[in-house]
């Protein structure tokens, strides 16, 4: 299905017009499709991850081995989302502009070339497997 803002209304919490590529400390929660329990459940307090959960799990600590200026902190999965703190070191002679608010499909093409959303996306896209 494409994309018609009409439908879909989702709002973004990205700031606007902010380099995501810039160096910093990130944190990225990222729910499940639909919200759906299927990393694990809680029991007696304490969370047990099933197969998918440690699947998120591998890909997130996996990370700085695909991306050499990205350092990761603290890191969780709940049972319909996982959050984490990315820390990205600054990336040296390569400057990305921040996020052009020109159409919708240009600016997620803009996004998927800075450095964070493309972690994020190698991450669910290996995880999804």
């Amino acid at each position: 299905m494409t994309y018609d803002p009409d439908i879909h209304k989702r709002r973004s919490i990205r700031l606007k017009d902010y380099d995501y590529s810039q160096a910093g400390e990130y944190f990225v929660t990222i729910c499940s499709w639909k919200k759906e329990c299927m990393f694990g459940d809680i029991r007696n307090g304490e969370m047990f991850l099933n197969e998918f959960g440690q699947i998120v799990t591998k890909y997130w600590r996996e990370i700085p081995d695909h991306y050499q200026h990205a350092m990761l902190d603290e890191f969780t999965v709940m049972p319909n989302h996982v959050h984490g703190i990315i820390v990205v070191h600054p990336v040296g002679a390569i400057h990305e502009l921040p996020v052009r608010h020109e159409t919708a499909i240009e600016d997620r093409i803009y996004r998927r070339q800075m450095l964070l959303p493309r972690i994020i996306g190698r991450l669910k896209m290996n995880a999804a497997k």
